[in-house]
């Protein structure tokens, strides 16, 4: 048996509390176990076999912004537990709790950073477009990320349109090519000559003689 508390619906409503020795409290509602603190004082809600100082079945959700008092967290991994604790101005970082090595961190302007082989934790920046597209005939994205439409503007010339903006022009174009069935000269990848927009960049495929060329290969990363 377990000491309970229950809300009753029952009749004209009301208090009831039964109570054991088990040293197990659950907290109902219409006879309905909302709440349960066992023995070894973990919490459960929604479930009555609670295995954490807190578990919570069914999904913990927020109606409005979740916020702390402190100025930053810290997330740390200690085997299968995870910790939360206060750790000054830094931003939220990702800890081993064991070592106290940083592996990971989002500072406080919104900068991912992380060690992946930097030595030290530092910026991420990441790819903020990619497409790979068929530039003969009717041009055909094969697959992209954050890439709405390719515009064909002429023989070995296309605009990359970007579903969502740059932050600026002062991005980053990486781009290859392969020849396709039929093409026997090497292909180059350049901008076009159109400058680069927040919105959209454009990209010219080359063959070795200088001239555009279209191929059935194009591939193009934006990086900012």
């Amino acid at each position: 048996m377990t000491t309970t508390i229950n809300a009753s619906n029952s009749g004209g409503g009301g208090l009831v509390q039964t109570a054991d020795a088990s040293g197990i409290l659950a907290l109902q509602t219409a006879g309905v176990t909302a709440v349960t603190v066992n023995a070894s004082q973990n919490v459960g809600v929604g479930t009555a076999s609670p295995t954490q100082k807190v578990s919570i079945a069914g999904g913990l959700s927020f109606n409005s912004a979740l916020s702390f008092s402190g100025s930053g967290y810290e997330i740390g991994q200690d085997g299968a537990n995870f910790l939360c604790f206060s750790a000054g101005s830094a931003g939220t970082r990702f800890i081993n709790a064991s070592t106290a090595t940083e592996f990971m961190r989002l500072d406080t302007s919104s900068n991912l950073q992380f060690n992946s082989g930097y030595g030290s934790v530092a910026v991420a920046y990441g790819c903020r477009a990619w497409v790979n597209f068929n530039g003969t005939g009717t041009v055909a994205i094969r697959a992209s990320g954050n890439v709405s439409s390719i515009t064909d503007n002429g023989t070995g010339n296309y605009t990359v349109n970007f579903t969502t903006a740059m932050p600026d022009a002062s991005y980053s174009i990486c781009g290859t090519v392969g020849r396709g069935v039929g093409f026997s000269a090497p292909r180059i990848i350049g901008v076009g000559n159109t400058n680069p927009t927040a919105n959209a960049a454009q990209v010219s495929t080359i063959d070795d003689g200088g001239g555009n060329q279209d191929c059935e290969f194009t591939m193009v990363a934006i990086i900012r």
